[in-house]
This record gives structure tokens, sequence and C-alpha cells, in this order.
């Protein structure tokens, strides 16, 4: 199977073919971005980022792997749409905006289980680019270094925000009353329940079965 390193030198040589076989491996992952943050209009920026890569691929200079350069042309279009809509243009700010406040919407992830529901919710509390990083690390397993060049900062100030998001969750879990059980199977475990949610998130992409929808409480 060829690397997106070499997709993209084909790409590039005037390889069409190349440029779809890349989509199509990252399309679930791009979907999967967006749908934890701006519900209905998730596929219209999947199409936008996918066309702002066709449109400057001869930009990417291969400084990092494609999937960093991918999802930092995703993170500039989710930044567009939340500034075209916010009030105040001028002063969105990814740093200390969130979700909750921005999208009124509800996510397109349907989460199966009540800690899964909770660890959405949390998420979408803390600020965008935090929710963001974390999700990219956790969701698409990519490193810190991955992620700060898909954020376009230091690798140091990306471990810090890093940690600043873990801690930001674990503060977000412990407001809404969730009980000391389910508060401490969901901090301490954030890898696990990031992996289920990563799931629920792709059979949603893919329209499949999402689980019931009923609380299981047996943890509260």
């Amino acid at each position: 199977m060829a690397t997106d390193a070499e997709l993209v030198e084909a790409w590039r040589a005037g390889q069409k073919r190349a440029g779809k076989l890349l989509f199509e491996r990252h399309f679930e992952a791009v979907d999967r971005f967006f749908q934890s943050k701006v519900g209905p209009d998730a596929p219209d920026l999947v199409q936008k980022t996918f066309l702002g890569c066709v449109e400057s691929i001869d930009k990417y200079r291969g400084e990092g792997s494609f999937r960093s350069w991918l999802f930092a042309v995703a993170y500039r279009q989710l930044c567009r749409h939340y500034r075209s809509r916010a009030r105040d243009r001028l002063h969105f700010d990814a740093g200390t905006s969130a979700v909750r406040d921005l999208e009124p919407t509800p996510s397109g992830v349907l989460a199966r289980r009540r800690e899964e529901r909770l660890l959405l919710e949390a998420l979408r509390g803390i600020p965008l680019e935090l929710q963001v990083a974390l999700e990219l690390h956790y969701w698409e397993h990519m490193s810190d270094r991955e992620v700060a060049l898909a954020l376009g900062v230091a690798h140091g100030t990306m471990k810090s925000r890093l940690r600043r998001g873990r801690k930001l969750l674990a503060e977000r879990l412990e407001t809404m009353n969730v009980g000391d059980v389910l508060l401490e199977s969901t901090s301490t475990d954030l890898e696990a329940w990031a992996r289920d949610l990563r799931e629920i998130a792709l059979a949603a992409a893919q329209g499949g079965p999402q689980g019931d929808s009923e609380d299981d409480s047996s943890g509260a």
C-alpha cells in the first residue's frame, strides 16, 4: 500500500487517482473531526476541507505528515466557520471559546453510555483549541508533535496545552455532579473513553448503528 507521502508525490505529478485515494483514506477522520463540533454543518465543512487541499496541495512541503497538514486545513475551516457565526467576529478566540457556547446544535456523535455522553459534553465545554488537541491526540492517535503542526504551535506549547486540556476536562466533569465513581472512571481512563467515542463517531459517519441511548447508571 502506498504511503501518504508517495500518494502526495503522485498527485502533484498529475495522477488524480492518487489524490482520490488520499481523500478516501482520511475521509472518516475528517468527518469525525467535524461531527463532534458542528453537527449538521459537518458535510459542508468536510467538503470545504478537501477542496482547500486541492487548491493548496502545492503549498504542502512535507515538513510534517500529510495528516497533520490535512487537519491544519480542517482546523482553519472550523475556525472560519465559527468566526463567521460569532456576534463579534473580531474577537473570536479558539483559545477561550468553547463549542458549547459557539454551537447550539447538539453534536453529531450520539454516545451510547452515560459516561460517554458526559465526556462528550465536557469536551464541548472546554476551549475549542484544547478540545481539538485532545481529540486529535486520543481519537486520531496523533503524537503531540503532529498535533502541534496541525494547530500551528510549537511542540513544547502543545505538550503544555494537552496537559491543560486534560486538567480542564477533569474539572468540567467534576462540576457536572456525575458522582465519584463515574468521575473517577471517566477521568482516569480518558484514553479508553476517547477510544469508545471514536468508534461511535465512526459509526455516525458511516450511518451505522450507534447503540441505544438509555442511561447506563450502574457506575453512578
